[in-house]
């Protein structure tokens, strides 16, 4: 069995308060920094989701708002891809898309 990792490197101020996310995925060759970050795990022994979400200071209010919208959206692919339920899939993204346009970060 082969094994990676996935690695997130915060830098926190004073206040204890995120400024800096680096992530790195070496066995994609993928070395970065991000301004946000949300992290969902599925807990099997609680039957429950574990989440871990981080931002910046310098992420700004019309980053975050598009960030949640993309994340919500991108979801649904996923969700879709899991289950094949179509019907629930299009309900998410035409809402979301709706909230979208209406936040201003969706055409």
């Amino acid at each position: 069995m082969k094994q990676t990792e996935i690695n997130f490197k915060v830098s926190l101020d004073a206040n204890n308060l995120p400024v800096q996310i680096d992530w790195t995925a070496p066995d994609a060759g993928q070395k970065s920094s991000c301004k946000s970050m949300m992290v969902a795990l599925w807990d099997e022994k609680e039957n429950n989701t574990l989440r871990i979400d981080l931002w910046t200071k310098t992420m700004s209010v019309d980053e975050m708002k598009k960030f949640y919208i993309q994340n919500i959206l991108t979801l649904s692919d996923t969700y879709l891809k899991a289950t094949n339920d179509e019907a629930t899939t299009a309900l998410v993204k035409d809402f979301f898309s709706e909230v979208g346009k209406k936040l201003g970060v969706l055409k």
